[in-house]
């Protein structure tokens, strides 16, 4: 472990020590070597015994963090896991991490747009309208010398200077325990934390250049254009940079505030059922989904509360899919639905995740166990933590790899149970995701889908067809040398056996002159029993040499 690694670890440990979350580690044999680990640490003490524990697990994350500040924002969406105390505190880490200078800010954008602020903008505010792990977001309004764009309210969201190193430091920290994690225990294989850890290095550091996050944006917008479910505010392109993001001022209630949301009249069910809607059309329809789907990045438009509308911000982390993984996702989330575990089993089995010789009626009966009890009861009485936790069981049993390209899907339908929960705890998730799986397979099959994509195939058909003749001729021509070409290979196959025939019969010859000569030596005369050695040796020696 290089030096600098080594400090880093050493910070980290200071910090959790220093905040005292060791305190909370239950007194049980499993904590006992960590609880010896930390007597090392004797020197190291809770300096904020006064703070409650959610606080001090909130500064503790803020302290260390982008990387751990994005692992705060996941549990805060995680009501049913913790107590609403910490789970209140982690919610602060969505948009109220503290922020940096305004003054460091504001010079950071000068220097992305290449000129004072006052050159493009007006009403440029100091203070940080919100402040999270990776970024800071200002205010102000297009100046009269933009053109059409003159007064328009802007967003000017700026990187955090000198991040970067942190991030790689604790990247490069994960990686090392990742690589111990299959040393410690049979098991570590199955979750392939190396590769997982790869993912979310991909994501992470895609974060620290803002013009991705402008394309994303872009897409989504596209997407959802003139939809009544999600807005995605528009981008300024040549305002953009890879530390700067220049795009429109979106007003809206923070999907997190219930009860503005009621005063606004909100219809809650269906912005419930909007948002389990607005997620698989952007997984199954578009291929490209939000992946970074925390309250913080959340809100509801105040116009038409009977038809609430989203509205998404925040787009550096997205996920895609390939037509394999969509299939499959669509085919096990239908099996469940319907019960059918025998069909989850097998599919689990012919994509190869478990090995195939995994008994089918075992895994049946496993998946069973673990789903039956959360069918035909609201949202509010499920615990999707705890069904997390069986089906982990359930894998590690049947010996099921973690599948590092849907660790983003994982999150994301984290974030909307916790979403769901808040916003409408009756929601029947079942209910609402089954018709759009089942019309998205129907439509996979349909003719007019066949059609499609034999029209996106076209141009490539038109593009070959006038060649097709020539191609024909050029594959019969290499056709027809192939087949010379094996009529040589097993032309020169067979001297080669008959060669090693030879050499064989020759071996075999030169060991019976040898032997004759040897054991004759007392039986015949000795010039007799010499030359029958020379002779068998004459014949072995020329034998390798034709080898």
């Amino acid at each position: 472990m290089k030096l600098k690694q080594c400090l880093r670890l050493y910070q980290i440990v200071r910090v959790l020590l220093q905040y005292g979350l060791d305190e909370s580690l239950p007194k049980i044999p499993l904590t006992r070597p960590i609880r010896c680990f930390r007597k090392l640490f004797f020197w190291l003490n809770n300096q904020h015994p006064e703070k409650s524990f959610g606080l001090r697990l909130r500064l503790a994350f803020q302290t260390l963090g982008p990387v751990w500040i994005k692992l705060g924002q996941m549990l805060s969406t995680r009501r049913d896991l913790f107590p609403p105390e910490i789970a209140d505190e982690l919610a602060l880490l969505q948009d109220k991490v503290e922020p940096f200078s305004s003054v460091l800010a504001r010079a950071e954008i000068e220097k992305a747009l290449g000129g004072k602020i006052e050159q493009w903008f007006i009403d440029f505010t100091e203070q940080a309208l919100a402040s999270a792990s990776i970024a800071q977001v200002h205010t102000a309004r297009f100046n009269a010398d933009q053109g059409e764009l003159a007064g328009r309210e802007v967003v000017l969201k700026v990187i955090r200077p000198d991040i970067r190193p942190v991030i790689e430091l604790d990247i490069a920290l994960m990686y090392r325990i990742a690589k111990w994690i299959p040393r410690l225990t049979r098991e570590g294989y199955r979750l392939r934390p190396v590769e997982v850890i790869q993912e979310y290095e991909k994501t992470l550091l895609a974060e620290l250049d803002l013009r991705q996050e402008m394309a994303n944006a872009i897409q989504l917008r596209q997407n959802f254009l003139d939809s009544p479910m999600l807005y995605v505010p528009e981008m300024y392109p040549d305002f953009c940079r890879q530390n700067l993001l220049v795009m429109e001022r979106i007003y809206g209630i923070p999907i997190s505030d219930i009860a503005a949301l009621e005063a606004n009249g909100t219809d809650m069910k269906l912005l419930a059922e909007r948002g389990v809607q607005v997620f698989f059309t952007q997984v199954f329809r578009d291929s490209f989904f939000h992946a970074d789907m925390h309250p913080g990045n959340i809100f509801v438009s105040y116009q038409h509360p009977e038809s609430p509308q989203y509205i998404g911000i925040d787009c550096g982390i997205v996920g895609t899919l390939n037509s394999e993984d969509k299939r499959y996702l669509a085919e096990n989330f239908l099996a469940f639905f319907n019960r059918d575990y025998r069909r989850v089993a097998q599919l689990h089995i012919d994509s190869g995740w478990v090995p195939e010789d995994t008994n089918l009626d075992e895994f049946e009966q496993a998946f069973r166990v673990v789903c039956e009890p959360i069918f035909s009861k609201p949202l509010a009485e499920i615990s999707f933590g705890h069904v997390l936790l069986n089906l982990f069981n359930t894998a590690r049993r049947f010996q099921m790899q973690v599948q590092p390209q849907l660790v983003l899907l994982q999150k994301t339908l984290l974030y909307i149970e916790g979403l769901g929960r808040q916003l409408y705890p009756q929601l029947d998730l079942w209910q609402t995701a089954k018709p759009f799986l089942q019309n998205w397979m129907n439509e996979q099959i349909s003719v007019k889908r066949m059609y499609r994509d034999f029209q996106a195939h076209l141009p490539y058909v038109r593009e070959h067809f006038a060649a097709f003749p020539q191609t024909l001729h050029q594959a019969l021509l290499e056709q027809k040398k192939i087949r010379q070409e094996l009529v040589s290979i097993r032309r020169e196959f067979k001297l080669q056996q008959r060669k090693n025939t030879q050499r064989v019969y020759g071996v075999i010859v030169a060991s019976l002159l040898f032997f004759g000569g040897l054991f004759g030596y007392h039986f015949l005369p000795n010039w007799l029993s010499i030359g029958l050695l020379l002779v068998a040796s004459g014949v072995l020696v020329g034998s390798v040499w034709k080898k």
